[in-house]
């Protein structure tokens, strides 16, 4: 194919969503899908409800009167609160608020008798960030757009971040681009107080510290380097830089006798753990390098709760603040810690696995104590295994089945492999019905992750981004060594995987599920939030980036040369994120090929996610998808 043909644009109309012939596009697929899938959908649909519907914890805040936690439930996004007694209370309700509103963000004041938390319509991006006073719920505030991350300064005003995705923020830099204001919600009236003239695509994270009075601002560019700024409620005009990372990614973790702890991901990019003496302005190494990733922290009773990656798990190591090893913290079966809090020397965490929905922790006096916990089907059995790539460099999977039932020859093979992001052991009640029909589900661990830390990360980047094709090519060949058909399954960033390897080794998978993917690389910098993105692909408007692009751009590289296997494409209208118009072209591209491809477009669904309903209807048509392809008996599992 020569290059001029592969610079063509024949479906740039398919990104006006607005177009007549957009929306007959997308009438026309949803037909398509329909008449394919038949009933096979609905049936299935109970049983993606018994599994998919368990409560599920999101995120969660400690305060005076207790543990807050946002919980994904069968019908609905809640807030609840574990009160001092141990008492289940019921705060919000998504239900109250609307219909098909979903809930992604809470936070609340020291006391908790503030709360705050973002809801969305549709799953969208830009929703509105509500505040209110517990127990009353009255509404002390709202406010509309890429909202998001507040903290509270006192009793009447907070600080907020807010994202410039095309418009340009006050200070005029051109987006995307972020701020933070400080926010009077009597009066209504705020103030721009951190990130005048920051750059374009530099992104501000306000992490609260183990300190009550102080607050870290977190500058980083895309997904390359950072800066730590620290603040204080009591003034939040003054900000002062503390650690810059320069060529690096840092975290802040806290402070400990006027000292703040940092983690930078220098040199071998595992992460180590660094001391800044406030008044001297002293660097010391407190933890060095670990052989694997150190991905989190904490301060917490003179101590330093650090979360490592082992082979995509995660575990807690805790030392003093010099460093010196004291112990450490591991939960069966391998899993997932994240939001690690602390309030009044107590940590609080929370741990999932393939086999748990979420537990939250809490570690007082050494002890450690679950506080909620919704667990699902204990014959899963989780193995891990290596796959050797392409260069030698070996590739982590787990490899999670059920035991005493039929195998049916089948493997869904899931990847990301982008943004530094770990694919760790997570709950996957919507795969449920197919692993009880004897499927078995393979998760990834590929470059361009952080499973390996930051160099794992940079080697599939940019111009190493073709590394992160080859080693999911890989994997999809040690699942077919072993006699299996291949399944390839990605979203997002892993959709973009899954469409480049269709593109090029489509020999290699059976079927493909490709969820709202990135696939035109020459045009994603101009839609939606893509600009951002250049930090981890590279620029189309550079000349050097654009030809590797244009080597892997899944739009541009179908080929009617080539037999491709059935494909499902699935998207969302209200996904204000990856544009829907990677997903339309690409299924025109593929479709004018003759390809056997579907399109499955949800017209109330977003990046972010959808009302649990939607999503399980969702997830429905795509195991329906699987099992329609492999004429799948739909009843369940059929013992051994």
């Amino acid at each position: 194919m020569s290059k001029v043909s592969l610079l063509q644009d024949p479906y740039l109309w398919l990104e006006n969503l607005k177009n007549e012939n957009t929306l007959k596009f997308v009438k026309k697929h949803a037909e398509k899908l329909k008449s394919f899938l038949g009933e096979i959908p609905s049936k299935l649909e109970p049983r993606i409800v018994e599994f998919f519907g368990k409560p599920y914890i999101l995120s969660i805040k400690p305060t005076s009167i207790g543990l807050y936690f946002l919980v994904r439930e069968k019908d609905s996004y809640g807030i609840k609160l574990i009160g001092d007694s141990e008492q289940l209370s019921e705060i919000v309700d998504s239900r109250d608020i609307g219909e098909n509103v979903i809930i992604t963000y809470l936070n609340a004041s020291q006391d908790g008798k503030l709360l705050s938390f973002f809801y969305s319509i549709g799953g969208s991006d830009r929703g509105f960030l509500r505040t209110v006073k517990v127990p009353t719920l009255e509404v002390l505030d709202e406010i509309e757009g890429n909202v998001y991350n507040s903290v509270f300064v006192d009793e009447k005003s907070y600080l907020y971040v807010k994202s410039y995705r095309t418009e340009k923020p006050p200070d005029g830099v051109e987006p995307p681009t972020d701020r933070v204001f400080l926010r009077n919600f009597e009066s209504q009236e705020e103030i721009l107080v951190f990130g005048r003239n920051l750059p374009q695509n530099n992104l501000i994270t306000l992490i609260e510290s183990n300190v009550q009075d102080k607050v870290f601002a977190l500058v980083e560019h895309g997904w390359l380097s950072g800066k730590v700024f620290t603040g204080s409620r009591s003034d939040p005009f003054k900000w002062e830089l503390v650690f810059d990372g320069k060529d690096c990614r840092v975290l802040p973790i806290g402070y400990y006798n006027e000292n703040i702890f940092v983690i930078c991901y220098d040199k071998g990019g595992k992460g180590r753990i660094l001391k800044i003496d406030l008044s001297s302005k002293e660097t010391i190494e407190v933890v060095g390098e670990d052989e694997y990733p150190l991905e989190n922290g904490i301060i917490a009773n003179n101590s330093i709760f650090a979360t490592y990656l082992v082979n995509a798990s995660h575990i807690i190591k805790v030392f003093d603040t010099n460093g010196k090893f004291l112990r450490e913290i591991k939960i069966s079966p391998q899993g997932s810690i994240t939001y690690l809090r602390v309030f009044n020397g107590s940590l609080f965490f929370r741990y999932e696995s393939f086999t748990v929905a979420s537990r939250i922790y809490m570690l007082k006096e050494d002890k450690l104590k679950v506080l909620a916990e919704y667990c699902a089907d204990n014959d899963i059995v989780i193995k891990e295994d290596w796959v050797e790539s392409f260069d030698g460099t070996p590739i982590h999977v787990f490899v999670v089945e059920k035991q005493g039932v039929i195998k049916n020859n089948l493997a869904v093979v899931y990847g990301y492999g982008g943004f530094g992001v770990s694919v760790t052991p997570r709950y996957i009640g919507y795969v449920y019905p197919f692993i009880e029909d004897g499927g078995i589900f393979i998760v990834s661990n590929l470059r361009g992750g952080g499973e390996y830390g930051e160099e794992w990360h940079k080697a599939g980047m940019k111009e190493n981004k073709w590394k992160v094709f080859e080693d999911f090519k890989a994997v999809l060949k040690y699942a077919k060594g072993k006699g299996f058909k291949t399944i390839a399954w990605g979203a997002s960033n892993g959709g973009l995987l899954v469409a480049t390897v269709l593109t090029q080794s489509p020999e290699l998978l059976d079927a493909a599920l490709i969820g709202y993917p990135l696939t035109d690389m020459l045009r994603f910098h101009k839609l939606y939030l893509g600009m951002l993105w250049t930090t981890e692909y590279g620029n189309p408007d550079d000349p050097k980036d654009r030809e590797y692009l244009l080597n892997y751009s899944p739009y541009h590289n179908v080929s009617r040369a080539k037999r491709y296997p059935p494909v499902l494409i699935y998207t969302g209208l209200y996904d204000d994120r990856v544009h829907p118009g990677h997903a339309f072209k690409f299924a025109a591209k593929l479709e004018e090929v003759g390809a056997p491809v579907y399109l499955r477009i949800e017209t109330t669904s977003g990046h972010l996610g959808s009302s649990p309903e939607i999503k399980i209807r969702e997830y429905s048509d795509i195991l329906g998808f699987i099992y329609k392809v492999f004429a799948l008996n739909v009843d369940g599992e059929k013992k051994i």
